[in-house]
């Protein structure tokens, strides 16, 4: 129990200094202070540009991604896009559950978190990633081909979170998914900053207002909620 109790206070710790500390000091806008979300008043967080911080090693035991396909439901032959890539935590795993016949569209804003995942994915020998750089408002996906869109811990660093939604949904196919992994609002004990956290509810009023239909809630994740939305036909 004193074991457990311990790892429990590095893990909030560790998490802790990397959001609250970490974010400020790196953040792709830093000339200006972040906006609120006009529908919730959700104070939008800025962009996490460090790499390390994406790839420490105390996230596969705080975000258990593997889990987190499974309960998505991740296929072969499906096509996926990893929107928010970074250095290619998700894209990776994704790549390889597609396999064969399906294909990964790792997207991000900053072109060096492309550059480290295509470095990484050559080394790896992995050929089914195709790379985008899409704009803080335009994820520049190809239209209607995406059967799947993932967004780990990004959507709330959106500073035009709706611009990008309405971009996100014309590039998925009619009955295509939506998936959002946002750390619980709901859990006052979760230590991670305020404005990297969402509740069901503001996911659910920000969603909804561009068509989007939630599908499926689901929490089998340490920290994070699963929410699996559907794009409906037009």
């Amino acid at each position: 129990m004193i074991l457990r109790l311990r790892t429990t206070r590095r893990l909030a710790s560790t998490i802790a200094l990397g959001l609250l500390l970490g974010l400020t000091a790196q953040c792709i806008h830093a000339a200006q202070s972040p906006p609120k979300h006009p529908l919730t008043g959700r104070q939008i967080a800025d962009v996490y540009t460090d790499a390390a911080w994406l790839d420490r090693p105390t996230r596969e035991q705080e975000e258990q991604p593997d889990r987190a396909l499974e309960l998505i439901g991740i296929k072969p032959e499906m096509i996926v896009a990893d929107v928010g890539a970074g250095s290619g935590f998700m894209t990776m795993r994704l790549a390889r559950l597609v396999s064969p016949g399906g294909m990964v569209y790792a997207n991000d804003l900053q072109p060096s978190m492309l550059q480290l995942l295509e470095q990484r994915a050559s080394t790896q020998h992995v050929a089914n990633i195709k790379f985008v750089q899409g704009t803080d408002k335009d994820v520049r996906l190809p239209a209607a081909a995406i059967d799947l869109a993932l967004l780990v811990d990004v959507y709330h660093e959106f500073w035009y979170p709706q611009e990008m939604l309405r971009s996100i949904r014309r590039a998925l196919k009619p009955n295509g998914q939506l998936v959002l992994l946002e750390y619980r609002k709901e859990d006052p004990k979760l230590p991670i900053h305020p404005n990297h956290k969402m509740s069901v509810s503001e996911v659910r009023t920000e969603l909804e207002a561009e068509g989007l239909v939630l599908d499926r809630l689901l929490d089998g994740l340490p920290m994070q909620h699963i929410l699996i939305f559907r794009n409906p036909s037009r």
